[in-house]
């Protein structure tokens, strides 16, 4: 069952302990203790947060993130600074521009990962823009831009 957004201090956060070791966002030793805690930019689009690893993704390949998100969805709300904390066994994203996406306490979102990028995703099912879809089409870039960098 994916997680549900919770309150956590003065905002809403959300648990990622997997994607945020599949999306390299944490690092840990053969210890399981933390060696890295990346500093992530969200940006916050109808139905859809973009958390960006800033010291991972070139900034070139967060803006073509970034435009994408804006085209596909028509909107581009605040992107705001936020931290990945230790919370309990894994990990969890401060969200503070959630309600800016549409997203509120209590939704589980989908959350699809890239090398650098979280996507959450709203589940919601009946609107013009599939915010699952683009989070989706947006891992490909983000994987694609890797592949291409790696090169």
């Amino acid at each position: 069952m994916a997680n549900a957004i919770k309150k956590s201090g003065d905002g809403l956060a959300l648990q990622i302990t997997r994607p945020a070791r599949t999306a390299t966002l944490v690092a840990e030793d053969n210890d399981n203790t933390t060696t890295r805690l990346a500093r992530t930019r969200i940006h916050a689009f109808d139905g859809l947060l973009v958390a960006i690893d800033v010291d991972r993704v070139p900034d070139g390949a967060e803006a073509e993130l970034v435009a994408t998100a804006a085209a596909d969805t028509n909107t581009a709300y605040r992107a705001v600074t936020a931290a990945i904390q230790i919370a309990g066994n894994g990990y969890q994203l401060q969200l503070p521009n959630t309600v800016d996406a549409g997203l509120h306490e209590g939704d589980t979102p989908t959350v699809t990962t890239a090398p650098g990028v979280l996507i959450i995703a709203h589940n919601e099912t009946d609107t013009e823009t599939n915010s699952v879809r683009v989070g989706k089409d947006l891992a490909t870039i983000r994987r694609e831009q890797h592949t291409e960098s790696s090169r």
